[in-house]
């Protein structure tokens, strides 16, 4: 018979445009539970470009005008948004809101704009026309048009901090799923190692796994383009955007999984490393301490950075092969 504290509690909600389950172990897991989810809430609300009102679009009104200031969570989300914008040249850019916005891909005004509106709006997308005030917590985007977009980064600081209410409320064991950002606590309670899918990344299968890590205490965080995308004329048009043409980036990849402590830096580097593609991502990552990824390509290789192997990494969908080192 298990005891009572080995019997998960597994709450889900719509938040963040996402399903979010959270899974507990413990005497106080619901209650646990309820206050990371609150905190989800919170976050949602400061930080949101899809509401009335947020502190997100408050600065992105003021453009141009003034600095806006905003609460220490969302100056740190911003902060660390530029820090992965500076990091990848502007792979990753959190100025890109009116590109999302004219592609509006996740949306229902989702349609592929023309070359001439994208070329009027690539202007408005530099993270280096961003003025941080550290002392006032405020923010300041120096061109009239310009808006930030936390979307490539907000979840993943989403779930760093459920797991910290989770941790504070004396959960030692448990799961946290944003919609595809997965962090694990600590072990299973028999002290097993987590098993996490590496999610099939092509259209038709969605739902099936290609393979499997073990983890503890880590996160997993995947980007690709079956994620948000729309069809015209036969041809698919993803989420992804390339800040440097404007329209979805455009490489030999399906997906990467990037496997990290944090799932604010793995939330980011996951959107930054698509965009950089096989062998580029794979040196950027493997730069990086403490960093892994998993790369899928369109031929169904699957490719892995150094530290991987000792997750005991398994292919376990035969259509998938490992890829060789590059």
């Amino acid at each position: 018979m298990r005891s009572s504290e080995e019997k998960p509690v597994t709450k889900t909600n719509f938040m963040l445009d996402t399903l979010i389950s959270i899974q507990a172990f413990g005497p106080n897991a619901t209650d646990a539970i309820n206050k990371a989810f609150e905190r989800i809430d919170d976050i949602e609300k400061k930080m949101t470009s899809k509401a009335d009102f947020s502190e997100v679009i408050s600065i992105n009104e003021m453009a141009g005008r003034d600095f806006y200031k905003v609460s220490p969570d969302t100056f740190f989300v911003i902060k660390k948004g530029l820090y992965f914008s500076n990091l990848s040249e502007g792979k990753f850019d959190i100025t890109v809101g009116p590109l999302v916005k004219l592609w509006g891909i996740g949306t229902e005004h989702a349609r592929v704009p023309s070359k001439a509106e994208i070329s009027k709006i690539l202007p408005l997308v530099d993270y280096r026309q961003i003025e941080l005030d550290e002392k006032n917590n405020s923010v300041f985007l120096k061109r009239p048009g310009m808006s930030i977009e936390l979307g490539g980064i907000a979840k993943g600081y989403a779930a760093d901090e459920a797991v910290k209410v989770l941790r504070q409320n004396g959960v030692k064991h448990g799961t946290v799923d944003l919609g595809g950002n997965i962090i694990v606590i600590g072990t299973k309670p028999d002290g097993k190692l987590w098993k996490i899918g590496i999610q099939n990344p092509f259209f038709k299968t969605r739902g099936s796994i290609v393979a499997t890590v073990e983890v503890a205490d880590k996160t997993l965080v995947t980007s690709g383009p079956y994620e948000r995308y729309i069809e015209k004329d036969g041809k698919i048009y993803h989420h992804i955007l390339d800040t440097r043409t404007g329209f979805p980036v455009e490489n030999e990849l399906m997906s990467v999984t990037i496997i990290a402590e944090s799932s604010i830096d793995a939330d980011a580097l996951s959107t930054t490393v698509f965009a950089m593609g096989l062998e580029e991502g794979m040196d950027f990552v493997e730069s990086i301490e403490n960093i892994d990824a998993i790369f899928i390509t369109k031929d169904y290789k699957v490719y892995t950075t150094s530290g991987v192997e000792n997750l005991n990494f398994k292919i376990v969908d035969k259509q998938f092969e490992l890829g060789k080192n590059i």
